[in-house]
């Protein structure tokens, strides 16, 4: 059979396979586990989920369709993965502890990946920043992965809205940032003045609209400074003044030091107004406005109180937008990569957990299901996409799995600065991936011309291909920009004038005997695409063109300027953003 894997999760966790005689028969959801955590003495040493984000992301890719499924009554519905009749073979690689995620637990669960004959990786773990290819433990393994076939997808990470902050930048990774959905959640306080201000988070507890006495943390300390003690910090608040009562903290990351010390609720501040956390006892996060209307309030008031009321849940019209910690490009290690590569979503997303540990900090909570946001959340709704190509499509590579989710993703708006930083080609499309019409394709031996043209050589080149061979002339002379991709990016000199020219070849994956026409849209630039139009008699067929985009120079308040290509036959829109910057950041 194709699964070649092992169950080793210990006596502590078992697969679900069904066995008759000792002969497994029948395949049931997670067919298969392995651990690669170090050893803690006390510690049963097993593939349980002790952190829930692997139950989360892992649901979210491929779970089960379960009805009824709640926050405590909020985000009630049906919870599905993206391929619910896919199958789950789990490689733990992380420690909630201080050993965290190992390098070379990272790099073996790969190897046993490969060797077990999985059709896909996801991988919701990233470093805090962008590294050398050599240096880069995922994107190591994910090249060995990509030479037999498998996809590896990756989270952009979580350290946005600033620029340059994307640590998935390998090429043959497919990264994911994250965006929001349509459903929101908003948490209400009622001030005693009958104020209403409305904040973010997910709050299931219910204190039945009672007003508790209202306390500022700045005025709540008797042995930190008033700075420290308005953000709530660590060991700043006094228990006599903030038990029973709710306490305002400066910063939404302190509020459990207020439930420490025996509050009943919190209001806090945040920059992120855009994503609903849960807390562990009752919390709104207002934005800036609304928190200066309680600090207002309770500045003129000799004895104010408030309700923090339960959550509600709100239709979102603006989704999808990208959210504030996602990830940004550009592509700090390469620069003529556009990362992240697509958008999917990633906050506010309930998905399976484990009843092993609670839902936050602090918490007494033990559930099954739970609301998450980061990219960690978002890489898996790709993944599920790209399991649900797999279907249709089982001999494709990872190249063409790749840029058929990244061609037919749904355009935003690319006349700024921010969208293909933050959003890549897009925000994805599941139905129309299926049938993109042309995909690009890239195998090992492009990314090794990649690599050579990028100076790799010896030791290092090795490390990331596994092969011991030497760079031919024509790799060295490689340009990263000409590398088979479905973005097109370039870095070029600020204020000068400029003339880059991209090489791409597609393949044809639609119908017999079609033509395709360029059009090039959205764009300050001067784009010109040679040849603009071609005819395709076959399947598999291929097409080589030109891009060359020119321009009178980047700088002093336009720094980035973009456009779309859109090959189009009248059915299949093959669209690829193109992006040109400046440095200067």
């Amino acid at each position: 059979e194709k699964w070649k894997g092992v169950c080793q999760g210990s006596k502590h966790f078992s697969c679900n396979n069904l066995n008759v005689d000792d002969v497994v028969v029948v395949y049931s959801k997670v067919i298969g586990a392995r651990n690669y955590t170090p050893r803690i003495k006390g510690v049963p040493h097993s593939a349980i989920d002790n952190m829930g984000h692997g139950s989360h992301t892992a649901s979210t890719a491929a779970g089960n369709a379960v009805k009824d499924v709640s926050f405590y009554g909020l985000a009630n519905g049906t919870a599905r993965g993206g391929v619910p009749a896919a199958r789950i073979a789990v490689y733990k690689v992380c420690d909630p502890g201080n050993k965290g995620c190992t390098t070379d637990g990272i790099l073996s669960a790969f190897d046993d990946a490969i060797g077990d004959n999985v059709d896909l990786i996801t991988i919701s773990i990233g470093d805090d920043k962008g590294l050398p290819f050599h240096e880069d433990t995922i994107a190591i393994g994910a090249f060995h992965a990509m030479a037999k076939g498998i996809l590896t997808v990756n989270s952009a990470g979580n350290s946005g809205p600033e620029l340059s902050t994307v640590t998935s930048v390998a090429p043959w990774i497919f990264t994911v940032g994250a965006s929001n959905t349509n459903r929101a959640f908003v948490t209400k306080a009622v001030l005693g003045d009958g104020k209403t201000v409305v904040g973010r988070s997910v709050n299931a507890f219910d204190l039945k609209g009672t007003k508790y006495p209202v306390v500022y943390g700045k005025t709540a300390s008797s042995n930190c400074d008033a700075a420290s003690a308005a953000f709530c910090s660590p060991g700043c608040l006094d228990r006599k003044l903030v038990s029973g009562k709710i306490v305002l903290c400066d910063s939404g990351q302190n509020v459990k030091e207020a439930k420490y010390m025996g509050a009943v609720a919190s209001i806090a501040r945040s920059r992120r107004e855009d994503t609903a956390l849960v807390f562990s006892f009752p919390v709104t996060v207002l934005s800036g406005p609304a928190y200066d209307v309680v600090l207002s309030y309770i500045n003129s008031t000799k004895n104010p109180i408030a309700a923090v009321l339960k959550s509600e849940t709100i239709f979102n019209q603006k989704a999808p937008v990208i959210a504030s910690y996602s990830s940004r490009g550009p592509n700090p290690i390469i620069p003529d990569i556009l990362k992240p590569d697509i958008t999917s979503p990633g906050s506010e997303i309930i998905a399976a957990y484990s009843p092993s540990v609670p839902p936050s900090i602090a918490d007494t909570r033990h559930l099954k299901y739970s609301i998450l946001s980061e990219t960690s959340m978002s890489c898996p709704h790709v993944a599920g996409v790209a399991a649900y190509i797999k279907t249709f499509h089982p001999r494709w590579s990872p190249s063409m799995i790749q840029s058929a989710i990244m061609t037919t993703a749904w355009p935003v708006n690319a006349s700024t600065l921010m969208p293909e930083f933050a959003y890549g080609a897009g925000h994805v499309n599941p139905l129309a991936a299926v049938h993109p019409g042309l995909v690009y394709e890239a195998n090992k031996s492009d990314y090794i011309a990649f690599l050579c043209g990028l100076k790799y050589t010896g030791k290092n080149l090795r490390l990331i291909s596994g092969e011991s061979r030497a760079c031919t002339k024509a790799q060295s002379k490689s340009l990263p920009r000409n590398l088979n991709y479905p973005s097109m990016t370039a870095q070029v000199p600020a204020t000068k004038p400029f003339k880059v020219t991209f090489r791409r070849t597609v393949t044809n994956v639609g119908t017999s005997n079609t033509t395709y026409k360029a059009k090039v849209v959205g764009s300050k630039l001067n784009v010109e695409v040679i040849p603009d139009v071609f005819s395709l008699k076959s399947m598999h067929e291929k097409k080589s063109f030109t891009v060359t985009v020119s321009g009178k120079g980047l700088g002093a308040g336009e720094l980035v300027a973009s456009s779309q290509l859109i090959w189009s036959d009248g059915f299949h829109f093959v669209r690829s953003p193109i992006v040109v910057y400046a440095p200067n950041w």
